[in-house]
């Protein structure tokens, strides 16, 4: 069966023999293991995989007929999901620990990520995420405060992740070419972070500063809370600051005042 990138599913598929090996390795997988693969393609990397002889492999792959493909190419030693990962219920894998591989669609790489930061006790449900980003929404996952990429994915990032930058990888390590750069990307849950009742709380209080990175954050501060003077006193915030100049745990420690008024 001959199949063709979909440019609609935003796929390129990696064909680097010794980056897909590389890949693998960073899973240190043993035979205990429970795989997740997100957007496994023509299965290049399914197949690295499967050499280090996880318990099991299970694979999401949007695609009808590269589903097709992976059933005819791996018959019974991987379970197929004929599913979008943003609609498919992650509660299956609870308790399972799993090592999750993706080569993300550009197109929505940042609400996939953000739908497994949402998870509830992330550390009990992952090992590690092993996720392939276009390199310019990497650069914003690592981003740090007083940089021009820091911002709203940055600061939910980090919340419950350990995020270590691997290596950028050429366009000719895939196929179709993109016309950008790719980078590699490690995440570990924490096991401890600050405790916020609800993500949303966050997602809405980064865009309100975000929204309007160059103003002073005496503007959302003022337009999220009516004692805005007293919450910016008691986090020693000076109002002439930037967005950008407030750390991550700054924005955790806003947000827990935000989530107070709700309560």
């Amino acid at each position: 069966m001959k199949l063709f990138p979909k440019k609609s599913l935003g796929q390129n598929f990696l064909i680097d023999d010794k980056i897909l090996s590389m890949i693998a390795n960073l899973g240190e997988i043993n035979s205990r293991d429970v795989i997740l693969e997100v957007g496994p393609g023509k299965g290049n990397l399914t197949e690295k995989i499967l050499e280090k002889k996880p318990n099991k492999i299970i694979v999401v792959e949007k695609d009808k007929n590269l589903s097709m493909l992976l059933k005819k190419k791996f018959n019974n030693d991987i379970d197929i999901i004929n599913d979008d990962i943003l609609k498919y219920n992650q509660e299956a894998f609870y308790g399972e620990k799993i090592i999750i591989f993706g080569n993300l669609p550009y197109n929505i790489s940042t609400q996939i990520l953000t739908s497994w930061i949402k998870i509830d006790q992330l550390n009990q449900f992952c090992k590690k995420f092993i996720l392939m980003f276009q390199k310019e929404v990497a650069d914003r996952i690592l981003a740090k405060c007083n940089s021009k990429n820091y911002g709203r994915l940055s600061i939910i990032s980090s919340w419950k992740m350990e995020i270590e930058k691997i290596t950028d990888i050429s366009p000719d390590s895939f196929f179709p070419i993109p016309k950008i750069k790719s980078t590699l990307l490690v995440f570990k849950p924490k096991n401890k972070y600050y405790k916020i009742n609800n993500v949303k709380n966050l997602e809405h209080i980064t865009n309100i500063f975000f929204s309007q990175r160059r103003k002073m954050i005496k503007k959302p501060l003022k337009f999220l809370f009516k004692n805005y003077e007293k919450v910016a006193d008691e986090l020693s915030l000076d109002l002439t600051q930037r967005p950008q100049n407030l750390s991550n745990q700054t924005y955790y420690k806003i947000c827990s005042q935000y989530e107070n008024l709700l309560k």
